[in-house]
């Protein structure tokens, strides 16, 4: 019979542009940026396929220039999101009932959607919302993303190829269906790849969703939509609202059809919406689905047998591109005794190199934390660090948000390896650093383990085999992405699926077919061709 449609593979890493000086791609996504910052937006509600303004706005700015508007978006009342839900369960009949392969015809023009036309424009969103670096945004908003949807229909396609055997009695077949109701997506600002995929995803594989963005990535998130739009998403199966969370959670969570949460943001929300849901659960016609990643209070760990330039490369880029605030951002890093000054020394010189301000500016690798609430946060902590008896600031150490929202990057040394900053998620670029006896590998490494409620990413370093393997071993359940002799950022669709345990969420791995199963509800049909027509087994005679 030859190949058929499951045995070819569909997706293949994005490739990432360089933005290099003098490169065609630098000058459009720089000439986008700009013509992006002078307009004003104006972001609407969208259920439907029809744009809702409601008249309350809140106002969007870049984290850094927070003086200037890009625009506004409209916040939802109570009837919006009632009217979401009916909408996407309406929708829900024919999208159903929609064969996979227009489902995925859809998501796939999607991504091509990304990767060429819109590629500047989501970049340049992104930049602008979020105070990413073109490189940060390329590897997010563009090929994270786009990777996003073309895996994911090939994961669907695996996943619908899973079948059980048969026999010559009876045909056994699978149906993967979509779960009975509707999902609710909460998308986090950090990026714009995962506010496009925990929608999409669960879109693929029939669903209908609720989507509720960050209110600190609505202007990108639009650029999402008008993506979907283009590619031809039905009316009614992705609606996006925004405004007060705690309204829409409640409105949300009080339907007897909501049956699923997909969410990336704070362990504490988290842990509130599922109490919230176990609370309600006499309510649901099905028992929800529950998919969360949430925070991370994730490590580097340096054996005395590392290259003390390997380890400092993966602080400065692991700690604070993107201003630390990915989620696999590290903050707490073990240094071995014998190796700690050559690290300090490399880490020193990256950090008093690095350029900070707008992203406009490429010669800038940090730019701006999110918003005001993140910056006086930071700025105690440092503070803090200045005057305790068991904490020096390194490097850094400085902050100023008259403009924008700058926190320059920060390492802090303690003695004391339960300080604060060693066990609170900052979410920015500050890191802590404990330097350890280098006789001390094992007791570090029960450190480690113990320290921290969450357990997200990790890395060990070492050119001693014998002391990755016991820490491989050791730190078992301390990160559910686990690196060796590299920084603990970074995972990428179809290579590294990407999730953690303990607090820092369920462990579904977006990036992989793990996650899509949570999104579909088997039914299992047998069919038997000649059935019995008498009920007496030979052993009864």
């Amino acid at each position: 019979m030859g190949k058929g449609f499951f045995d070819v593979p569909l997706a293949v890493n994005e490739p990432i542009l360089s933005y290099a000086p003098g490169s065609p791609e630098r000058e459009e996504v720089l000439n986008t940026y700009k013509k992006m910052y002078q307009q004003t937006v104006d972001v609407p509600l969208f259920i439907n396929g029809k744009e809702i303004e409601t008249g309350n706005t809140a106002t969007m700015s870049p984290p850094h220039d927070h003086k200037h508007a890009l625009g506004v978006f409209h916040k939802a009342e109570k009837k919006h999101v009632k009217q979401a839900i009916e909408t996407a369960l309406e929708a829900r009949k024919k999208w159903a009932a929609m064969p996979w392969e227009h489902r995925a015809g859809i998501f796939l023009k999607a991504a091509e959607l990304i990767a060429g036309p819109y590629r500047a424009k989501i970049n340049a969103a992104t930049m602008l919302a979020q105070s990413k670096t073109i490189h940060q945004a390329e590897i997010d908003s563009a090929c994270e993303l786009i990777d996003f949807l073309r895996f994911n229909v090939q994961f669907m396609t695996e996943i619908y190829s899973e079948q059980p055997e048969s026999t010559s009695d009876a045909w056994n077949r699978l149906e993967y269906r979509p779960l009975e109701g509707f999902v609710y997506a909460i998308t986090p600002f950090n990026f714009t790849a995962i506010a496009g995929n925990l929608p999409a995803s669960a879109a693929l594989m029939g669903n209908v969703v609720l989507w509720k963005p960050s209110d600190s990535q609505v202007y990108s998130a639009k650029v999402v939509l008008d993506v979907f739009r283009e590619a031809g998403v039905p009316d009614g199966v992705i609606n996006m609202v925004m405004g007060d969370p705690v309204m829409i959670t409640d409105t949300v969570l009080e339907s007897p059809d909501f049956s699923g949460l997909h969410f990336t943001g704070s362990t504490d929300v988290f842990k509130d919406l599922w109490k919230k849901i176990g609370n309600n659960i006499h309510t649901y016609k099905t028992y929800p689905r529950i998919v969360g990643e949430t925070g991370g209070k994730d490590f580097i760990v340096a054996h005395k047998s590392s290259n003390p330039a390997h380890v400092a490369t993966a602080i400065s880029r692991g700690a604070f591109e993107f201003q630390g605030q990915k989620c696999s951002a590290a903050s707490r890093c073990y240094i071995s005794e014998s190796i700690w000054e050559d690290v300090r020394d490399h880490v020193i010189g990256d950090v008093n190199s690095f350029k900070i301000g707008s992203p406009e500016n490429m010669e800038n690798f940090v730019t701006a934390v999110i918003h005001e609430g993140s910056f006086d946060k930071l700025a105690s902590y440092i503070d803090q660090a200045q005057i305790d008896q068991n904490a020096e600031i390194v490097v850094g150490g400085t902050y100023d948000k008259s403009e924008g929202y700058f926190v320059h990057p920060t390492i802090i040394k303690t003695d004391d390896p339960k300080y604060a900053t060693m066990c609170t998620e900052l979410f920015g670029p500050v890191v802590t650093i404990y330097v350890f006896k280098d006789d001390a590998w094992e007791e570090t490494l029960d450190l480690v383990d113990n320290t921290s409620e969450y357990a997200l990413t990790g890395a060990v370093f070492s050119g001693d085999r014998y002391a990755l393997n016991q820490a491989t071993q050791r730190l078992e359940n301390a990160a559910g992405n686990f690196y060796l002799n590299d920084k603990p950022t970074g995972a990428v669709v179809g290579q590294q699926p990407f999730g953690g345990a303990r607090a820092s969420g369920t462990n579904d791995k977006a990036g992989s077919k793990l996650n899509l199963y949570r999104w579909v509800s088997p039914r299992m049909i047998k069919e038997t061709f000649v059935s019995p027509s008498d009920y007496k087994y030979p052993f009864l005679g």
